[in-house]
């Protein structure tokens, strides 16, 4: 856990935060690695006290040549009960793995069940492996899932989907999720996420709550649909009043378009339009704002 926390320090990867949080809990002393290099979506190499340090995933070790037959068995297990598992490497010798539990949120199951409900495709994209994944999967009742997924490979799978001819809304907080976020149509980032993440998302929600991603969708809706809503009135006036007031009937019928009525026309035009944005008050999320 020392010289995991210690090559973990200068990470900005969220399974870091629960590595350096539990060295913090035991009070273990972090050494100082005397170089650091992030492999993005495989995992981290140092070097401390005259030693190469291998920390990461599975592939990782395997492209590394670093043999993790012995401890395989164990890692499997951890997988299965939902651990995102790490292999720790000394000059290429497998030491230890550790085990991540990527704790679901409290609302994630509410969420998925919500967004089904509202007619969306959803799909779950994860560096993490099979196993892992289609646990996680399970447990939210997303069917769809692409796992063992790098960083670049993600904004690709989101691509496809667009080729498709689908909207996609990406909701990330890592620093792997950042290329995705502006791949997608709407990048969703949460409070918490990574600089990166951050500043490639479109929106940036409040609170760490996955349920104010489906706030911010319901509200675009709205706000669409009151947009279309003000064209139509404002080109209705337009279209039927600046033929009336260039005298498109005069020839016919001798009659003119007063300039009072054109101006009142015109501004009940304006009036209507603003008083059918400010109905957006009345907007009511299908999740209560202060939950």
């Amino acid at each position: 856990l020392s010289i995991a926390g210690m090559i973990e320090k200068r990470s900005e990867h969220s399974l870091a935060e629960a590595i350096l949080d539990e060295a913090k809990k035991q009070k273990v002393a972090l050494p100082k690695a005397t170089s650091f290099e992030a492999v993005p979506g495989k995992g981290v190499k140092a070097t401390w006290n005259r030693k190469k340090v291998l920390f990461g995933n599975r592939t990782f070790m395997e492209e590394n040549k670093v043999k993790i037959q012995s401890l395989d068995g164990d890692s499997i297990v951890l997988e299965d009960e939902g651990n995102t598992v790490m292999f720790l490497a000394l000059n290429q010798k497998l030491e230890a793995i550790i085990g991540v539990e990527d704790k679901l949120r409290e609302e994630a199951a509410h969420s998925t069940a919500i967004l089904h409900h509202l007619g969306k495709h959803l799909v779950l994209i994860s560096g993490d492996n099979e196993r892992v994944t289609h646990a996680l999967a399970e447990k939210i009742h997303i069917h769809k899932i692409h796992s063992q997924v790098l960083p670049k490979e993600k904004a690709e799978i989101i691509k496809g989907l667009q080729k498709e001819g689908r909207k996609v809304a990406m909701i990330g907080d890592g620093i792997n999720d950042a290329p995705a976020l502006a791949q997608a149509d709407i990048g969703i980032a949460m409070e918490s996420a990574t600089d990166v993440a951050l500043e490639a998302g479109d929106i940036i929600l409040t609170k760490n709550d996955l349920r104010h991603s489906i706030t911010a969708i319901e509200l675009s809706e709205y706000a669409t649909q009151k947009i279309k809503q003000n064209l139509f009135w404002a080109f209705g006036y337009n279209v039927i009043a600046l033929p009336l007031a260039a005298g498109v009937l005069y020839p016919f019928t001798g009659w003119l378009l007063s300039p009072i009525i054109a101006g009142a026309a015109m501004a009940f035009s304006s009036v209507s339009v603003v008083g059918n944005a400010l109905l957006m008050k009345r907007f009511k999320p299908s999740i209560p704002m202060n939950e």
